[in-house]
């Protein structure tokens, strides 16, 4: 009996040792193929554009081609999930949101895969703040004025976002609750199809990034009203903030990179390194901070509590606000 528990024990530490190996054999070849971001958001928002920025910089910098895919749909839940159930080698990896990997989990019904458990945490890429946008045909200037309209329209005025589930989705829910209003919610698949309906006057005003909205404030196309940071932010300081009318009221959306659970950590390390390395980068951080995205590079179980903390601070907001997802 001792003896062929030996033999199971022995037979149990090779084998562990054998993978052990292995996973250092991969890291040590790793990269020895292209790498696919998978953006889980359309094309030509915030998320792929940061993703485009880092994508040419870690290609000259690991000497394999960094290829970045849009796979948008069901609030990002579609591209995470295929990296999500992708192999863990360090090949595919997912630009996660504040919306894939924090609300959605509370915001759907029903998941294709856990945020917290299918994947493994690699780091923030960026921060940014939303900035409440209006159709100029509005007679709406200011926070104030926002909230002045809805209450005496209670129900009528139309908030355009990028997705249900995206942080443009859940600010104006938090709004909502905070000012005591209620503006109706209209999903679109994208930034770009949901600000060109409120230009259009299809939308009444968008909560987004000032990244894409920028262009079209500075064009008169759109009316800013105000930033949602705790803070006004460097790349418009004119635009104050909504809590300087509504107090405590503070939305922050944020960019990060997960690998499917299970990757070797030197490859998650590795990752994290070259990320950094780019972010790091004075042409790359000079374009991301111009459009109002500020740079973290954080370590991956830095980033992964933090992923938790965002899961738990936003579930709350979802719940108090109704909003649900089949």
């Amino acid at each position: 009996m001792c003896r062929r528990l030996l033999r199971a024990l022995g037979a149990s530490a090779l084998a562990a040792g054998m993978a052990a190996s292995s996973a250092a054999s991969a890291a040590d070849a790793y990269p020895s193929k292209p790498i696919r971001f998978v953006v889980p958001a359309a094309a030509g928002g915030p998320t792929e554009i940061v993703t485009r920025l880092l994508a040419e910089r870690m290609t000259q910098s690991m000497g394999v081609s960094v290829i970045v895919e849009a796979k948008p749909g069901a609030g990002g839940n579609i591209g995470a999930d295929a990296v999500a159930k992708a192999a863990p080698d360090g090949y595919t990896i997912l630009m996660g949101t504040i919306g894939t990997n924090a609300i959605n989990q509370t915001l759907y019904k029903s998941m294709p895969f856990q945020p917290l458990k299918d994947f493994t945490a690699v780091t923030q890429v960026v921060s940014y703040p939303l900035v409440v946008v209006v159709n100029p045909k509005l007679p709406i200037h200011s926070v104030a004025d926002l909230i002045a309209y809805a209450k005496a329209n209670p129900g009528k005025l139309n908030r355009a976002s990028g997705g249900s589930g995206t942080s443009m989705h859940m600010s104006g829910e938090l709004f909502n609750e905070m000012a005591g209003v209620q503006m109706q919610h209209i999903p679109y698949k994208g930034s770009l199809p949901a600000l060109t309906d409120v230009i259009g006057g299809q939308a009444d005003l968008a909560f987004d990034s000032l990244v894409i909205a920028q262009p079209l404030i500075k064009a008169g196309k759109l009316r800013a009203i105000a930033v949602t940071g705790p803070e006004r932010s460097p790349a418009a300081p004119d635009i104050p903030t909504v809590a300087e009318t509504l107090p405590g009221y503070a939305m922050t959306s944020w960019i990060g990179v997960f690998a499917p659970a299970g990757t070797p950590r030197p490859i998650v390390e590795r990752l994290q390194q070259e990320i950094a390395r780019a972010l790091a980068d004075p042409r790359v951080r000079e374009q991301l901070v111009s459009q109002a995205a500020d740079p973290v590079a954080s370590k991956p179980d830095d980033f992964a509590r933090f992923t938790a903390d965002e899961t738990e601070k936003w579930a709350p907001v979802v719940k108090a606000s109704g909003a649900s997802v089949s």
